[in-house]
This record gives structure tokens, sequence and C-alpha cells, in this order.
């Protein structure tokens, strides 16, 4: 006896599925399969951009100071009177060894760039021609053309030269901040001096920290020695970066390449044709990032905005209130992520402007109006100590003890030299104090967020701090303040 056959839903959907293969397979089609992603092709965006991107020769002159030139002298005349043939030595050349047009010998480099505009202005990095006596502007047509240096930005490694020509081609800028990591991009430029070579890859990172005021575009692109200057370009032939670094520990390419931002480039690149220079904010402090630690330590909460370790004496910051364990948390209504944020937001206002800073300053947030000045690079920070003699000591048995800090009321003199508000002096530190990083001569100027002015007020703070949690201090050493966590034996 057979045992009983059941057509069940799924038998059907197999029979359907066979069946449409078989009718595929009769009329000669192949079956449906999922095909790859075609890998871009960059040939179209070389043909744009390529005319437009310049290799970039320079030369320095050596200068040799009057001993060395005096032992060229009788090195050479060593070699005439023993008849050897002088080294490097040019048949005419006059008693020098070098040429009537020539002072000595030269250093030469190379790099990259690319023209902006039709008359000639070229945007390469400010290191590619950074002390150079001569550079030479090569186009991809083979002419050769000296340049110009019509400004360079050390800072933002950003310099523009010009060249005598009209007529041409010009590369598309494009907008650097819609640039997405991931996205194909490629460089042109001449590494180790063979021009117009392309190389390709993804944007890695944005926003990375490895420059002084611009935070630059990470990729994976090759870029080597003689890249420095040339465009970072994406799929749509539109110039997004300036490549101008590489992280390596051989000197050659690892696979981590930097590039400016064209957004930030481009103004700097105006400043720079308006007037030879950039002129950039100057606020007077000196900033850290901030800790989660310490954040929720002084009731930040997370660890956003910038902490003010030093104000430099006379600067717009003092003159304007802003004071040592400040953090500053936006500016101008914009967010302060970091130390980094700080900088650059403050080097864009315009010198003169009144700008408005959010500041976190003992538990409560309050806003500062500052007159920013100029960016001259000269002013540094200054130190005053002095000490008088004269002290107000904590008894042994002050709350202070059991954390191993002794203190004592800052000398009216040294209050007025350092224009302290508050503050007492730390004159030994063991303990619990010492692991904190404390030592003799700090001066505590809050404690939990509130101002201590004197050693009682200083020992009344600490006798109502929470044994149980640590104790946040705002500390000057010398002329930076940070904040210091003092946590109790247990």
């Amino acid at each position: 006896m057979h045992a009983e056959y059941r057509f069940t839903p799924a038998h059907a959907r197999h029979l359907l599925s066979a069946t449409a293969l078989a009718m595929t397979l009769a009329l000669g089609q192949a079956p449906a399969v999922a095909q790859p992603r075609d890998l871009p092709d960059f040939s179209e965006v070389v043909e744009r951009v390529g005319p437009a991107v310049v290799n970039i020769r320079t030369a320095e002159k050596i200068k040799m100071n009057e001993g060395q030139a005096e032992m060229n002298e009788q090195m050479q005349e060593f070699f005439r009177r023993f008849g050897i043939p002088v080294p490097n030595q040019r048949r005419g050349a006059p008693r020098g060894g070098g040429t009537p047009d020539d002072d000595g010998p030269m250093r030469r480099g190379v790099g990259s760039g690319f023209i902006l505009t039709a008359d000639g202005y070229v945007l390469t990095n400010a290191h590619v021609v950074q002390g150079a006596d001569e550079v030479i502007v090569t186009l991809t047509d083979k002419r050769e053309l000296k340049a110009k240096l019509i400004g360079a930005d050390q800072r933002s490694d950003v310099a523009v030269v010009k060249v005598e020509a009209t007529g041409l081609p010009v590369v598309k800028v494009g907008d650097s901040n819609k640039a997405k990591v991931g996205e194909w991009v490629m460089a042109i430029g001449s590494p180790f001096g063979l021009e117009n070579t392309v190389t390709a890859g993804i944007v890695s990172a944005k926003q990375r920290d490895t420059g002084d005021l611009l935070p630059l575009i990470q990729t994976d692109v090759a870029i080597n020695p003689g890249n420095s200057g040339g465009p970072l370009v994406n799929l749509r032939g539109e110039v997004i970066g300036i490549n101008s670094q590489i992280y390596s520990q051989s000197g050659g390419y690892m696979g981590i390449s930097f590039a400016i931002p064209i957004a930030d480039a481009i103004r700097v690149a105006d400043e720079l044709r308006a007037g030879g220079r950039v002129v950039r904010g100057y606020l007077g402090v000196l900033p850290d990032d901030i800790t989660k630690e310490i954040a929720e330590a002084i009731g930040l909460g997370k660890p956003q905005g910038a902490v003010i370790r030093s104000v430099v004496a006379g600067s717009p910051a003092e003159k304007a209130g802003v004071e040592g364990g400040d953090v500053v948390t936006k500016v101008d209504g914009k967010i302060v992520e970091r130390a980094a944020d700080l900088r650059r937001l403050v080097a864009a206002v315009k010198p003169g402007a009144k700008t408005t800073l959010t500041v976190f300053r003992r538990g409560a947030t309050k806003d500062i109006v500052v007159t920013i000045g100029e960016d001259e690079r000269s002013k540094k920070p200054g130190s005053s100590d002095s000490d008088d003699g004269s002290k107000d000591e904590a008894p042994a048995n002050a709350p202070s003890a059991a954390l191993g800090l002794k203190v004592s009321d800052v000398p009216e003199a040294q209050r007025k030299d350092l224009k302290l508000k508050s503050g007492v002096k730390v004159d030994s530190a063991t303990g619990a104090a010492a692991r904190a990083g404390l030592r003799e001569g700090d001066l505590i100027l809050s404690v939990d967020n509130v101002e201590v002015a004197t050693v009682k007020a200083f020992q009344a703070q600490i006798a109502k701090a929470d044994k149980n949690k640590a104790i946040n201090l705002v500390v000057r050493r010398d002329d930076v303040t940070s904040f210091v966590l003092l946590k109790p034996a247990r």
C-alpha cells in the first residue's frame, strides 16, 4: 500500500520556479544575477582637471658665513697649487668658485600647485615656497614661467604665487564642507618630481586636528614628497582640498595623508591676494581640552568646551574678565567642543570686533563680551612670583590636614603682582594632595566651584566637601591654571 502524496504550497512554488527557469533557458536568456557596482573611472576627471595642475620648482641660495667662505677660498688655493682640478669649478669661473651671476650653491625643491584664475594666480603650500629665491611654474604644455610670491601663511600652510600669463586653464572649486567620509577622491601632483601623477583613494576622516588652525581632511590617497600643494579632487572634478601632509615613519607614504579643506584655503588665499598676509583675531589665553572626569566633578556634565589654563596679562581676555579655570563653551553662539575649536573661532574674528564668550564658572554659565585683538604671535604669557614672607598658616588640625595639604594666605604684594582676586598658597603637599599632583608653591583659587580668598574660607569649603566624592580645585601654577581632583583617602 502506497503512502498518500500531498501537493503542498511549497511544492507549487518550487514547480513555478523550475518552470520559469526552463522558459528562460529556452529563450536563450541567462538567469538574472546580482551585478557588482562598477569601480569609478577617473579618466574624464583627469582630462578636465589635469591641465590646471602645475609643477613648482624652487631654488634657494645657501648662505655661507665668512669663515666658510674663507675656508672655501683656502681649499681652492690648495688645489690650484698642486695642479688638482677644483671640485665644482666651472670653466671660466672667477676665483671664488662661482659665476658672476651666482652667489653660491643652491638648495632646490619640488612641489605642486593648481591654477585658480586664468590670469595666473596659483595656489600651493607655504612650505613648498618657503625661503625660495626663485620659483618656477611648469604647465602641462611644458611652458616654464617664473612666478612671484604673493603671500604665504605658515600657520595654515597656504601660499599664492603669480605667473604672467593669460587664458590659462583653471580648476573648479568645490565645497569641502560637503565632502563625505568614504567618497572617492584623487590627487594630481609631482611626487619625486614625476609630473602629472594621478593617485586615488577615499576620504578616511574629516576634522583631523593635525594642523595649527585648520581641521584637515584625512585620506588614503598616495601622497609623497612633491605632491605637496597639489589638488584633492572629487568625482565631480571639483577641488575640495590641498594635499599638505602625510603620516610617515619612513619619509614616504604609509597609507595616511592629509589635505587642507579648500573652503579654508580659499579664505586664506583671498586675504593673501588682498594684502599679502592673513590677519587673525587674538584673545590671549592658553586653552586645553576638558576631560570627562573633570567635567562631571565641576558640574559641567559632558566634556565639552575649552578650559582656560592661563590668561595673558594685558590681553583682551584679561581686560574682559576671563579667568583661569573658566570653561568656554560657546563663541558668539557657536559651540566649542574642544580647545582647537576655540583657537579657530577666535582666529576667524576680525580684530577690533566684539565677541561674546559663553563660559562655565564655578557652577554657573555667564556671557563675557570681549573686544578681540590682532594676533601678532609675539605675545607670550609672562610670570611673576614673589613672597614677602608674611603667612597666615592653617593649624595642624585643620580640615585640609587630613588630605595632606598645608596652606597659607597669599602675601598682599604677591596677590597684587599676580592680579589675584582669590587664592591660598600651598606650603606642603603629602598623602592624597601629593597623589593629586599638588606641590609647594601652587595657588588654589577655588574649591568645588567656590572662590577661596583666605585660609579660613578655604578650610570652611574643605570641611563642607562630601567626603565620599573627589574635591575639585582650580589650581594655578606659574601662569597655568588647571583643574585638580583631590580624592580623600578611604
